[in-house]
């Protein structure tokens, strides 16, 4: 699918901002609406996963600033890769990958991950951004501003009180039937966009830590996951889908996080493709091992 893309563009141009808006606008956060609101699993097991994610998160910034430190890189520098490591695209990589993988549990897991994930960028990695770039001087009522305009946190705030409220909306054919529909064409549209994103993608110079930021990314990741869910215990399909979301590559939104506050946008762009690209082959070998060692 992702050829798929990568080949459609090639030959017609597609609109890169068209699809982009139609995921982050419209597949995304239907698709948050959906799986939460139809989500088999209870409060204990989505803070579970929340919680997870979160550490997840702390493990890949203590890494990075022990690597940060042994190579001797600035303040800039280390918090440049900790954009590229800390933050993974749970999303529109994330989602379809665990979906195909794992069809019952996948969404079911990844959808609070991707909760979890997008408190994180646009608090902590807000802050970060802010740190390192130009824009630090900026008030910090610009993280709230910015966490209230990013269309998958509503996904979150309708399907919370509909679950709380035990509201019938699967009943309501004409509201559910349509947002059903379209939470089910993520995974298409998704991996279609990032086809033709690779496609128009310059591919940056690979120099510098970016080496390093992409092997702590998609090799630590799913590494420090694999520990806590041994650690803590959990087994089946719901460990492989832990396990195989944490290996996906750098979150687009550490870039445009990177372009806004004026911070290393050339180091956080080049993250995200090469990180991207070369997590193909890594998450179908990943992928293979989880259904053997997990199945």
């Amino acid at each position: 699918m992702i050829a798929a893309g990568w080949i459609l563009d090639r030959r017609y141009k597609l609109d890169l901002d068209s699809l982009v808006k139609l995921n982050f606008n419209l597949f995304v956060p239907v698709f948050i609406f959906v799986k939460v609101v139809e989500a088999t699993l209870d409060g204990g097991e989505a803070l579970t996963i929340l919680a997870f994610t979160g550490c997840v998160i702390a493990s890949m910034c203590l890494l990075t600033m022990v690597t940060a430190k042994v190579r001797g890189l600035s303040s800039k520098d280390r918090i440049a890769m900790q954009l590229a490591t800390m933050f993974y695209n749970c999303g529109n990589f994330g989602i379809p990958v665990t979906a195909l993988a794992y069809p019952e549990m996948g969404p079911k897991v990844q959808v609070f991950a991707l909760m979890a994930m997008n408190m994180s960028v646009f608090t902590i990695g807000m802050t970060l951004a802010r740190k390192q770039g130009e824009g630090a001087s900026q008030g910090w009522w610009r993280n709230v501003t910015a966490i209230l305009k990013q269309p998958p946190v509503y996904g979150v705030l309708f399907a919370v009180p509909v679950r709380l409220l035990d509201l019938p909306v699967t009943e309501w054919q004409f509201i559910w039937k349509p947002l059903d529909y379209i939470a089910g064409g993520l995974v298409a549209i998704a991996t279609v966009t990032l086809g033709v994103q690779l496609s128009k993608t310059k591919p940056p110079s690979f120099r510098g830590g970016l080496g390093w930021a992409v092997a702590i990314r998609l090799i630590g990741g799913p590494l420090v996951a694999l520990g806590l869910v041994w650690l803590l215990d959990f087994r089946g399909d719901f460990a492989a889908v832990l396990i195989l979301g944490a290996a996906s590559p750098t979150a687009v939104n550490t870039a445009l996080l990177a372009h806004e506050f004026k911070g290393n946008s050339a180091f956080a762009a080049a993250a995200v493709f090469y990180s991207t690209l070369i997590s193909v082959p890594i998450v179908a070998v990943l992928a293979t091992l989880l259904r053997y060692f997990y199945g």
